[in-house]
């Protein structure tokens, strides 16, 4: 495997960055990969990496919960079942900010439930997903194509009232192109939603080289509040609004005991989630610190 070698910051360009943290991939390959830290702004990216044509095979594996439909054990029924309740908040959430069920644009939608249920909910739906085994479940379950990238030819001129983002921004290579195209298909007046693991929270540093939710090398980026903020504003967004997804906490842990110990620990897990909510559910900058967040975001 050849790795690719980030020589700036993908937030800020600065070319001085030291190492941060050293995670092993406890999903596929067994291998260790190096995180390291911005001397400048303070981001965080996984660095080397593999390139976006090697990645795909980093998600090869039966655990990787979003890319198929089953639950095959308990990790994956619990997900499911934390999936269904999530899905009727995140539409809720979508039918409170945006005002209206218009053109809502899924990137990275997986199997295609949230999707699916969207549909169900009256909104006009389009999607793209990497992965040809999970695309092909989703179009069954949408009943609308959903396309391999933003890259196809069916984006182009089109604009959406929401685009929504669920823990896909930190898989992305091309960043900035990436939000730069987001800014251009969104509507004066749309709303992206972006949903990032967030390595501030109290289970990110209680687990440390551990932690679940850096899944090295598929999460190539490491999102603070204060990076996504930056990251936002460098491409004409504002942070419209910061919230908490309180399951997550629980589901990285359950997954963060098994790496820490070698087995799951269902008591540790819920003990270390909910001490992660209580402690980022207001912090003193007013806004939440959970294991992720949910940021909203508006064109400048």
């Amino acid at each position: 495997m050849i790795l690719e070698t980030l020589t700036q910051c993908p937030v800020c360009q600065s070319t001085r960055f030291h190492d941060f943290l050293r995670v092993k991939d406890h999903t596929v390959s067994q291998a260790e990969f190096q995180i390291v830290a911005c001397d400048s702004c303070g981001f965080k990216f996984t660095n080397p990496r593999p390139s976006a044509e090697e990645i795909g095979q980093y998600y090869q594996s039966a655990d990787y919960i979003s890319h198929h439909d089953k639950a095959q054990d308990l990790m994956s029924t619990i997900y499911n079942q934390v999936r269904n309740h999530t899905t009727r908040q995140k539409i809720k959430l979508l039918n409170k900010t945006v005002g209206k069920k218009g053109s809502l644009l899924d990137v990275g939608s997986g199997a295609g439930f949230f999707l699916s249920q969207a549909k169900a909910a009256g909104w006009k739906v389009s999607g793209t997903e990497p992965d040809a085994q999970a695309r092909t479940i989703g179009q069954g379950r949408v009943g609308e194509d959903i396309y391999e990238t933003i890259d196809d030819p069916f984006f182009t001129n089109k604009q959406y009232d929401a685009i929504t983002m669920w823990h896909v921004l930190e898989h992305v290579h091309r960043l900035d192109e990436t939000m730069d195209w987001l800014h251009q298909h969104l509507t004066e007046k749309g709303k992206l939603f972006v949903a990032v693991p967030n390595h501030e929270s109290e289970d990110a540093h209680a687990f440390k080289e551990n932690w679940a939710a850096y899944d090295v090398p598929r999460h190539l980026y490491h999102f603070s509040k204060k990076a996504t903020r930056q990251l936002a504003e460098k491409h004409e967004f504002r942070v419209q609004g910061i919230l908490p997804m309180w399951f997550d906490a629980y589901y990285v842990g359950l997954l963060s005991t098994r790496y820490q110990s070698g087995k799951t620990s269902l008591p540790q897990s819920v003990w270390r989630g909910t001490v992660s909510n209580w402690k980022g559910r207001k912090p003193a900058d007013g806004s939440p610190n959970t294991s992720s967040l949910i940021y909203i975001l508006a064109k400048a």
